[in-house]
């Protein structure tokens, strides 16, 4: 196991997301939870990508999604967006595994809050909105109210991905958004989500402990250990980029599973 992975910036292709010695503690400095972290996503326009951050429970891989949305500063470090410090105009939108849509509002209403406080005509906020609504499947359902039981867990999560890329395309951040699903729900938004994404070439960093869901959707995970938390491996995932349910049935698929399945144990293991 590389003990701590070294980032290399390629000439020809600058940094979307860029983590510089971050570190987090909460004693003043006696206690690291996080020390000396580093963490860049290179930007690949007009194709996107999935970043998918795996590790044991508690390593900081959703601290690092709070990070880069602004929802959270590390306590050392720097987090850029762009070459930019992120700050609190940072509008980078977060879909958490529980449901986040405000449930006295409708679908409609709660696709569209980003350009409501953007100052933007309800007009104009609502078409934007309604197209959203129509490519997650949701056309029908834009005048009920975003809660449950009155839409299921799959729809209200459609409702949170659909917000997430009217606020900002670019970058969709992503903490185990399908770990509450049953098990014909999540594969049915893990197609939703690879489709958006070949609409859109988002930069996609997606948090799940389903090593088969990380390899399915990935072009590159990262695995992190903790006391303290870093990055300790990186897979590049040699699939196509447009990937099927035939593609879990791929041999490799298989390979690439075991390998990661592999490093995970390996890092559990040790010190």
């Amino acid at each position: 196991m590389n003990e701590d992975y070294k980032f290399e910036d390629r000439a020809d292709l600058e940094n979307i997301i860029e983590l510089k010695g971050v570190g987090q503690s909460y004693d003043g400095g006696q206690n690291w939870i996080i020390k000396d972290l580093n963490f860049i996503v290179e930007d690949k326009p007009e194709q996107g990508q999935f970043v998918i951050l795996l590790g044991m429970s508690g390593c900081g891989k959703s601290t690092l999604l709070r990070y880069i949305s602004a929802l959270q500063n590390p306590t050392a470090g720097q987090v850029l967006v762009k070459g930019k410090p992120v700050d609190n105009m940072t509008h980078i939108s977060m879909v958490f595994q529980q449901y986040s849509s405000l449930p006295w509002m409708t679908v409609l209403d709660n696709v569209g809050l980003s350009l409501r406080y953007q100052g933007v005509t309800k007009k104009e906020r609502d078409e934007k909105a309604m197209e959203l609504i129509k490519m997650v499947g949701l056309d029908g359902h834009e005048k009920k109210y975003a809660m449950y039981p009155t839409l299921s867990g799959g729809q209200l999560q459609r409702v949170a991905i659909a917000r997430s890329l009217l606020a900002n395309p670019e970058i969709l951040l992503m903490d185990e958004p399908f770990g509450a699903l049953d098990i014909k729900t999540r594969i049915q938004m893990q197609e939703l989500l690879l489709q958006l994404w070949e609409k859109f070439h988002s930069t996609v960093i997606f948090v799940t402990h389903d090593i088969s869901e990380a390899v399915y959707l990935g072009d590159d995970i990262y695995i992190m250990k903790y006391a303290p938390s870093k990055i300790v491996e990186h897979v590049h995932i040699d699939l196509p980029l447009h990937r099927t349910r035939d593609t879990k049935r791929d041999p490799h698929f298989t390979q690439l599973v075991h390998h990661v399945e592999d490093l995970m144990m390996k890092i559990s293991n040790e010190k």
